[in-house]
């Protein structure tokens, strides 16, 4: 099938977790023929030496340097919907009055969170898709906080935080993803504008029917677009390069190399959670006393009033000698996919998730905000391939957490279940799986567009 006349425009969000899923479905939809054009902001703009067979074209977004430092997300979203609607449209003109009729539009794949698209597209009359970075289970959460709010349940007290959500599989008031990042009604906007999908053709979401089942059934049965599931999307191409906004220290997987098969927990909390001084001293001494190996990702200001790792004691470097390996980034999909790797101190982004449940690694979770806390509660109680730390961090419950997850006797069934779904999700994207089937369907509808 050649699709050489057509050409899609991507619109992925500016953060770690949200360009990638975006570029490898680029990858992936480039490998059936299709001329890719990547249109993004200023901000956090993705590297085009890493695809030189896409178009980049970047638009305004009007970010102040005052905004972007606050790292206050929600704003940032809102103040990229306002810029940048009237900029893409332009780009979006420009194109269409430039394309050959061999080079044609055929569609607009955006990230839910760049819901300016949607007008543009709507104004140009091109199809639009959106793209999902989520889990089903979490975006069914995200529904839910809406209707609870609308119902006067939400702010909800303290009283209530470990009562179970009506509707919401095992998940409690305190799992509900809600930001912090800003107040509760601008939150929502974010929230209510991504939801909005009355002007798209289709919903494409990085995720897969052995894992979001139920979720999927609940949201399907409410929405008026075909659904595809279509992940794990950094499976697909996995000699794809990936475009990391930190520089990652490949030294690491020497240090794995050493070690023995299944023996490392690695330690990350992703590209833009933090702790604190405290946190950091039950983190340290809690791996120490664990006696395993750990390869511990500690990103330069994650730690709040240090650079990097001037605040970890003397004492600690000595007690752990080799048998600790600390960087700044670490190739994650690399160190996940090495088989010395044997457990996974998560943050519960999604990305992180789906990778080392791709991979058959365990998990501890300690969520920070928004959706990991959805995950985390599902890889704990609902999937049960791993452990969620409790609220107080504390040295003791994470040294028996490592020692479960990677060799004690009652993390055995943990390990079993994440051996099992890794075996699924490969089915899944085999001939005839779920996965394979839905990425058909996709390329079908962009083609009758």
């Amino acid at each position: 099938m050649e699709m050489q006349g057509q050409r899609l425009v991507l619109v992925p969000c500016p953060y770690q977790g949200h360009i990638n899923p975006m570029l490898q479905l680029g990858t992936f939809l480039h490998s059936k023929g299709f001329s890719i054009t990547i249109v993004h902001t200023q901000f956090n703009s993705p590297s085009p030496s890493n695809h030189p067979e896409f178009t980049f074209i970047p638009i305004p977004d009007g970010l102040t340097v005052p905004l972007v430092s606050s790292g206050n997300i929600v704003a940032i979203l809102l103040a990229i919907n306002a810029n940048c609607k009237s900029s893409f449209e332009q780009c979006l003109t420009t194109q269409v009055m430039e394309q050959e009729p061999e080079k044609k539009i055929t569609c607009i794949i955006y990230d839910e969170f760049m819901y300016f698209s949607a007008a543009a597209a709507n104004h140009l009359n091109i199809p639009s898709i959106i793209l999902r970075t989520t889990s089903a289970a979490n975006f069914l959460a995200r529904s839910t906080v809406i209707e609870l709010h609308s119902k006067g349940h939400i702010p909800f007290p303290e009283s209530v935080s470990l009562d179970p959500v009506p509707q919401l599989h095992l998940l409690r008031f305190k799992d509900l993803p809600i930001s912090t990042f800003d107040t509760l009604e601008n939150f929502l906007r974010v929230v209510v504008n991504s939801h909005d999908v009355r002007r798209s053709s289709a919903i494409v979401c990085n995720t897969t029917v052995c894992l979001d089942q139920s979720s999927l059934a609940q949201i399907q049965e409410h929405c008026q677009v075909p659904i595809f599931c279509v992940g794990p999307l950094h499976k697909l191409n996995t000699a794809a390069p990936i475009s990391s906004l930190l520089e990652e220290d490949t030294s690491c997987i020497e240090w794995l190399d050493k070690q023995s098969h299944k023996s490392v927990i690695y330690v990350s909390l992703g590209s833009v959670a933090s702790i604190g001084e405290k946190e950091l001293a039950e983190m340290t001494w809690g791996l120490a006393n664990s006696k395993q190996p750990f390869l511990w990702v500690i990103r330069p200001g994650s730690i709040n009033g240090s650079d990097w790792i001037e605040l970890l004691p003397q004492e600690f470097r000595e007690a752990i000698g080799e048998r600790g390996f600390i960087v700044k980034w670490a190739p994650q999909r690399e160190v996940l996919a090495h088989g010395a790797v044997g457990a996974f101190w998560t943050h519960c982004g999604w990305n992180s998730t789906l990778e080392r449940i791709s991979e058959g690694v365990p998990m501890i979770c300690k969520p920070c905000f928004g959706d990991q806390k959805v995950h985390a509660r599902h890889v704990s109680e609902v999937w049960r391939l791993g452990i969620e730390l409790g609220d107080v961090f504390e040295r003791g419950e994470i040294e028996r957490a490592v020692r479960k997850v990677l060799v004690d006797n009652d993390g055995e069934e943990i390990r079993v279940r994440a051996k099992d779904m890794k075996e699924k999700i490969q089915v899944s994207m085999s001939s005839g799986g779920s996965t394979y089937n839905f990425l058909n369907k996709l390329v079908e509808l962009i083609i009758r567009f």
